[in-house]
């Protein structure tokens, strides 16, 4: 990723490791001081978050100036709007290549992430309700245990962008050694981008697994298009699903969950074997319905052209809600008057 050691040199090369190992320590430093109780939520969420809200602001209003050739422009979008409907004297063209400038931020790429937030937060709502009473109080106690659709939240994308990163790192570096090996190139082929200083897939299994960016490629390669829809909306889904049992939040133990705090669903019995049956459907239906739905609006980010990738932008609207969801509990929990 940084070059071959013969041009950055033993001491860069040594560098770049420690700095990489400093940051390491001081990330998951921070993330055990918030899981300890000195904040909300997992540290590596709010992270994540915080870095993908960066990029969206700096987008939107860097300073920098750069020059593609056709005038000095800024790098931020909605700085870059300004100064070109006022320095050009066709304001029809200035518009126009304030909302669709390729190479750079865009007003149409900022919109489109604003519009992707809206409708995941949307999603976020979906629920289903299942009638619970208190087993001593009986109906008078009666209120709702909510399902949502999103039930794994944003583990999903997690796991399949982790798997991703590794499928994408395994073949860069088989690529890079064996370039001529016919296994090699089935699972992934690389053409290095001088200016933008990375490496693309251009062929093999990675090429097929990565993002379209735009409705073009769909009609240019249409092969490709549909296969990355069916790998993401099937690797989420499955994700989903596995994630219910590994986590503890399966129907044994959700149902065993209500039972120890004396929780009953009016009508059923009130064994664990009963009560896990009655939401065993529900929560099975969420668990890949709502995986399903996390990969379609991330391929649905990505070929709207939205800031910060479909992936980074989900991620960072469910940690976001899942951290304002915690402050309202947490709110609620102090019993003031005015919440």
């Amino acid at each position: 990723m940084y070059g071959e050691i013969a041009e950055l040199g033993a001491g860069n090369a040594i560098l770049i490791v420690v700095q990489l190992f400093i940051a390491g320590l001081i990330v998951l430093t921070l993330d055990e001081v918030l899981e300890k109780g000195y904040g909300m939520g997992s540290g590596i969420s709010l992270f994540i978050a915080t870095n993908i809200c960066e990029t969206i602001v700096w987008s939107a209003f860097s300073p920098i100036t750069v020059n593609q050739g056709n005038g000095v422009q800024f790098e931020g979008a909605v700085i870059a709007f300004f100064h070109l409907m006022w320095t050009r004297s066709n304001k029809i063209m200035a518009l126009k290549e304030a909302f669709y400038r390729g190479g750079l931020p865009n007003i149409t790429a900022l919109f489109a992430t604003v519009l992707v937030f809206f409708v995941v937060i949307y999603f976020q709502g979906f629920q289903v309700g299942i009638r619970t009473q208190n087993k001593k109080a009986g109906s008078a106690s009666e209120r709702p245990y909510h399902i949502k659709l999103f039930y794994t939240s944003n583990t999903p994308i997690i796991l399949q962008s982790a798997l991703v990163s590794n499928f994408y790192f395994f073949s860069q570096l088989l690529y890079k050694r064996f370039k001529s090996n016919l296994l090699v190139n089935l699972l992934g082929s690389w053409q290095e981008i001088e200016s933008a200083g990375h490496s693309i897939p251009v062929g093999g299994i990675v090429y097929y697994i990565s993002p379209i960016r735009s409705f073009g490629e769909i009609f240019s390669d249409p092969i490709h298009a549909v296969f990355y829809v069916v790998f993401m909306l099937l690797s989420c889904a499955a994700f989903s699903y596995l994630w219910v049992d590994v986590s503890g939040t399966g129907p044994k133990q959700v149902a065993q969950n209500l039972k120890d705090s004396d929780m009953i669903f009016p009508g059923f019995r009130d064994d664990v074997k009963t009560m896990s049956g009655r939401i065993s459907r529900d929560i099975k239906v969420a668990s890949y319905t709502g995986g399903a739905c996390i990969g379609a609006l991330t391929i649905f980010a990505d070929l709207l052209g939205a800031i910060g990738s479909g992936t980074g932008i989900l991620l960072s609207v469910t940690i976001i809600y899942s951290f304002y969801e915690q402050m309202g509990k947490d709110l609620s929990d102090l019993k003031l008057p005015f919440f």
